[in-house]
């Protein structure tokens, strides 16, 4: 509605109604402030007076928030009248007033040092007595983007206390940081102090992104380690459950290039299968098995026992699901090092119930043709359990098990009969009988035909 700016002006400028200013400065954003000719309305002469009497108001909330509409504005001849106005904002006494004034970092995004020549200057001075977060952070942008050599200044003095300087700061200069070791990575060293602070903080946001910028700045293992060790604090303070896989992620991208750093936190990552959700589990378990070395590979099957343990009784959703990962989490583990082979197979058959239980003959079966010495002490745990099986497939296991190796050791007629191969007679007519007496008198046909016989 260009036809009333003159009644706008005459009728609207002095009121002090706050829903009114907002209205007035919808009309000034959208107005048509040039001619056919492309020359500056005179009216907007008017407008650029009743403007720098908003920016000098002694109300803070006027003057606040007409500071801040200056952003929307592109015309050059009516913001560079208002430009000392605006300057002097950025010494008022009122946070709000000071936070909004740094509007001129937009006017120097636009206009550059044509309008503001000494923008560096301005805003390292403002920046150097600013106490507001949300100014100061202001000011460091427009540092970051007009000076940069300043802001890496200014961060480098404040390393001990930029994590008081609040969650969006530190973001800001965690992105600083990272530009400025990819164009030039001989200045990694001024910005690791920082990073280390930064590790500290108490925002996850900020903990995160300290930890990958570090990670990508240094491959030191100091470095590395302080990373890892905050991703595994993230893992296990979070709640919620996507930070969780992110973090796994990271974890194991990590472990890709410094493998060794992370299997010092290993037993840490595992407490991660507390959480109750079965993406978490896999990725974790994923992980651990990847790390496991002969230093730690009783602890890691210690607590993968105690998983197993504790999921038999848990009431969970996915608790078949999790427990044949688990089942298979130890055989890998049992394959690969022999010396936990005999304990871990023990415990296994325990859980010969349900679904379970034919991972854990598959896992049973694996070990027995990998480890011949232990094939006597299996079968016999096996015939104890026997009456526990209550899968099909487990049986089929169980049954190839007997048939190919409870007869082993047993010596032919003309063979000297030795204590060994007393033992594994003893051991076939046991695992006969056990068979025997399990499947009953024959005709062996099933208790519903039985009974309609």
């Amino acid at each position: 509605m260009p036809r009333i700016l003159m009644t706008v002006i005459r009728y609207c400028i002095t009121n002090d109604d706050h829903q009114v200013k907002k209205l007035l400065m919808l009309y000034w954003e959208l107005v048509p402030k040039y001619s056919a000719d492309n020359k500056l309305l005179p009216e907007m002469i008017l407008v650029c007076n009743a403007l720098r009497n908003d920016i000098m108001s002694p109300n803070e909330f006027i003057r606040g928030c007409s500071l801040r509409f200056l952003c929307k504005l592109k015309e050059q001849e009516i913001l560079e009248p208002l430009i000392p106005s605006i300057k002097a904002a950025l010494a008022h006494r009122h946070a709000y007033v000071r936070r909004n004034a740094l509007t001129i970092h937009s006017i120097y995004q636009q206009f550059g040092d044509a309008m503001l020549p000494d923008a560096g200057e301005l805003m390292e001075a403002f920046i150097q007595s600013e106490t507001d977060m949300s100014a100061r952070r202001n000011a460091f942008l427009m540092l970051f983007n007009g000076a940069e050599n300043v802001a890496i200044d200014f961060l480098t003095e404040q390393a001990d206390n930029i994590h008081k300087f609040g969650d969006s700061f530190a973001l800001l200069a965690l992105e600083l940081s990272r530009k400025t070791c990819r164009r030039d990575p001989s200045q990694k060293g001024r910005f690791l102090k920082c990073l280390f602070e930064l590790l500290q903080s108490s925002s996850n946001s900020v903990a995160y992104e300290a930890a990958w910028t570090l990670v990508s700045l240094s491959t030191a293992p100091t470095a590395v380690r302080n990373a890892a060790q905050t991703f595994t604090k993230l893992l296990l303070n979070s709640n919620d459950n996507n930070i969780k896989l992110i973090v796994l992620d990271r974890l194991i991208d990590l472990k890709t290039h410094h493998s060794k750093v992370v299997q010092e936190i290993i037993m840490d990552i595992l407490r991660a299968l507390a959480t109750p959700n079965i993406d978490i589990c896999k990725k974790t378990l994923g992980l651990a098995i990847d790390l496991v070395n002969p230093r730690n590979i009783e602890d890691v099957m210690n607590i993968l026992k105690k998983e197993v343990m504790r999921v038999q009784d848990a009431e969970l959703d996915y608790k078949e699901e999790y427990k044949a990962l688990l089942i298979q989490s130890i055989h890998k583990c049992a394959l690969k090092f022999a010396e936990v082979v005999d304990s871990v197979v023990l415990v296994l058959l325990e859980f010969l119930a349900g679904d379970g239980g034919v991972e854990v003959m598959k896992c049973v079966k694996s070990v027995m043709e990998q480890y011949p010495h232990l094939r006597g002490t299996i079968i016999s745990k096996l015939l104890e359990n026997f009456n526990d099986i209550t899968n099909t497939e487990a049986y089929r296991i169980v049954l190839w098990i007997f048939g190919e190796y409870a007869h082993t050791g047993i010596v032919d007629e003309d063979e000297e009969v030795t204590p060994e191969n007393m033992e594994s007679v003893e051991l076939l007519l046991n695992t006969y009988n056990t068979v025997k007496d399990y499947l009953g008198d024959a005709p062996y046909i099933t208790a519903k035909a039985a009974a309609v016989a």
